[in-house]
């Protein structure tokens, strides 16, 4: 093995968010980047010498460069053996899934998640740990701190391996499986639900579907599952040809980016459902025939209907949502008896409850739902969980949203993002806002009073860990709510996230327009922090 030292010097913008590192393509092209970044991951991790890693990633853009890359640096740092998806394909579930079956390490995964691809667009690369889920903040703490002083990276000095054959090879000592990135995936899905039921359902003449793989890593997924496993007809999967810059789309399963499938289930004659997913695969949208199912009414009705699902039966031990997710989910809990955490936003939080059975199924608004079977948000598994209710319910999916209304009321919900913000305004904006916070307690605004106003700090329940700064929350004594955060996930300036929330369980009230119901606390939010005066926006970038 020519394992060879290369001299460095330390790169100043490699600090993990939320989901790893994300930059653009040409930044992790720079000479040493991506090999600073991955030996600091090495570096922070503990007896690496003879364990096996994962790697993969979504596909797109100098994803297949940075496979070989890597593996090359996971050999010359002592790895025995790697697992990597054929082309160096992996969703993000299926990394998670292949970690937890094969006992792996930890896994390395190439996603950029739901940020454009193509030469000229998005990278990004993450670390997993042996429980599949997001390394967690001591760890990114250390990689980050080990950015700053990198000065050499191990590599072995051989010839590229072939992604394309499935079987064993070696480099340099070190053995690597190159294998189906589909197979393992969807055996874990026949065992966690009623295919034989959903088959039944698909099979029917009234039911139509239409998933949107976005031109992105679940297209290979979608088919084999939806169409082979389930019998769904070819026309159900559109966009499931995974391309390097994901067809020139924005794979972010909303209703502005998902415009294709939105004019299909909005237009005439929709199908009974419609689902997509993003760049790698552990988003989801679900929307009914002319209907728009938010990810906060999603988890809850999820979790409503978890004992018709054959893995959940047994019933939930707990729901853990991040904070800016509506509070949908906890009045399931409350009904149900169960825990309901409140965590902040990033999949990594929700690792520690899961692994202590303290959660079984988990949300973020934004578009990502999962459960104790992997430990990363999972958008085909969260579509399989909504056509099992259908198999189950025999109802459209706007009769069993409207009916859960009934029971439970209505959590009126948006998101406002504002993307590619100067970053000295949106930071600016949230000190300022944030600094006023005090005062506002005890005042009337939109007509209703301010009962807190502080920055989300968490406590994890099962380790004691403490995370503050976590967004700008304003509630109100009705339940109300308005939040604001810096999106840790664009690479382009700062993304400003506005989320607001109304409660509402008056019958006669429950089936207005979401923006207009809310209009007096959007309004509310923009005046308090001064949105529009500071960045010059006047609406939002795109509005969920």
């Amino acid at each position: 093995m020519a394992t060879v030292t290369i001299a460095t010097s330390p790169f100043d913008d490699q600090r993990p968010g939320t989901s790893g590192l994300r930059k653009k393509v040409t930044v992790f092209q720079q000479a040493h980047y991506l090999e600073n970044f991955v030996q600091s991951i090495f570096h922070a991790l503990e007896n690496i010498q003879g364990k096996t890693l994962v790697i993969g990633g979504d596909g797109r853009f100098y994803n297949e460069q940075a496979t070989q890359i890597i593996l090359k640096m996971a050999a010359a740092n002592g790895f025995a053996h790697a697992i990597v998806g054929q082309n160096g394909l992996l969703s993000t579930p299926a990394a998670s899934c292949i970690i937890r079956k094969y006992k792996a390490f930890g896994g390395i995964i190439l996603s950029a998640s739901h940020n454009p691809a193509g030469p000229d667009g998005d990278f990004g690369i993450k670390y997993n740990v042996s429980n599949g889920g997001p390394a967690p903040e001591n760890i990114t703490d250390s990689i980050f701190t080990n950015t700053k002083t990198l000065t050499s990276y191990l590599i072995v000095d051989e010839d590229d391996i072939s992604l394309e054959t499935i079987g064993s090879q070696s480099l340099a000592g070190m053995s690597i499986d190159i294998i189906d990135p589909v197979s393992d995936y969807a055996e874990l899905m026949t065992e966690l639900f009623d295919f034989e039921a959903i088959k039944t359902l698909i099979s029917s003449n009234d039911f139509r579907m239409c998933f949107d793989a976005m031109h992105a890593i679940t297209g290979p997924y979608a088919k084999e599952i939806l169409q082979n496993r389930l019998g769904a007809p070819a026309s159900s999967v559109i966009n499931g040809e995974p391309l390097t810059d994901f067809g020139n789309g924005h794979p972010d399963p909303n209703l502005t980016y998902a415009k294709q499938l939105v004019d299909i289930m909005f237009g005439s004659n929709p199908p009974t459902i419609g689902a997509a997913s993003d760049g790698d695969g552990d988003r989801n949208m679900i929307l009914g025939a002319n209907f728009f199912v938010t990810p906060s009414d999603s988890l809850a009705i999820m979790a409503a209907n978890a004992h018709l699902i054959p893995a959940y039966k047994e019933g939930l031990s707990g729901i853990a949502r991040s904070m800016p997710t509506s509070q949908a989910p906890d009045r399931v809990a409350e009904k149900l008896g169960i825990e309901c955490h409140e965590t902040p936003t990033g999949w990594k939080f929700f690792g520690n409850l899961l692994d202590a059975n303290r959660a079984t199924l988990c949300g973020e608004e934004s578009f990502g739902t999962g459960s104790n079977h992997i430990r990363e948000k999972d958008g085909l598994w969260a579509v399989l969980f909504w056509l099992n209710i259908l198999a189950e319910r025999q109802q459209s999916v706007a009769e069993i949203v409207a009916e859960h209304w009934q029971i439970y009321g209505r959590n009126y919900y948006t998101r406002h993002d504002y993307e590619a913000i100067p970053t000295d305004i949106a930071q600016q904006l949230m000190s300022d806002l944030e600094a006023k916070q005090p005062e506002l307690i005890g005042k009337i605004i939109a007509g209703q009073t301010v009962s807190y106003a502080d920055n989300f700090s968490y406590t994890d329940p099962v380790d004691n860990s403490i995370s503050n700064h976590q967004g700008l929350r304003i509630g109100f004594d009705n339940g109300a709510r308005i939040i604001l955060r810096l999106s840790g996930t664009g690479t382009e300036g700062a993304t400003l996230r506005v989320y607001i929330e109304a409660y509402e369980d008056n019958a006669d009230k429950l089936h207005q327009e979401t923006q207009t119901a809310l209009k007096p606390l959007i309004l509310a939010a923009d005046d308090l922090a001064q949105i529009t005066l500071r960045t010059g926006r006047t609406e939002p970038t795109v509005i969920t």
